[in-house]
């Protein structure tokens, strides 16, 4: 059966050293990080500003004993303006670019970037 909507709903980066990753992101992005509950013993939980309702996932940086950071199994793409200015950014801020803009035909561009704590996230833009 077939659901209207996109199937991703949130998505969570984890982290080593949450005050270097809150820097990071917010410089790449310039998006307010939030607070959130505690989730547990030895863990904390910041989420990307979001818009209730509004297109797109929702999602949060998370350290946490359970899950560390570093390349795995999960690629969170990021919606952008132009990915070279973000890639750019990513690299002022500590990361370091992986794949610079590179075309994906009709479907726009795409970079990949290191976080500082090791994560590989893809930025994408239709320019």
């Amino acid at each position: 059966m077939d659901k209207p909507g996109n199937p991703v709903g949130w998505f969570e980066i984890y982290v080593a050293d949450m005050a270097r990753a809150r820097a990071f992101y917010t410089a790449v992005f310039g998006r307010e990080m939030i607070s959130l509950p505690e989730i547990g013993e030895g863990g904390e939980m910041y989420a990307f500003s979001w818009i209730e309702g509004a297109a797109g996932a929702a999602g949060a940086l998370v350290r946490h004993p359970m899950g560390g950071s570093g390349k795995g199994g999960t690629m969170v793409y990021f919606s952008c303006d132009d990915v070279a200015k973000e890639a750019s950014r990513a690299a002022q801020a500590g990361g370091r670019i992986i794949q610079p803009k590179m075309a994906i035909g009709q479907y726009g561009h795409i970079a990949l970037v290191e976080d500082t704590e090791g994560n590989t996230i893809g930025l994408h833009s239709m320019q």
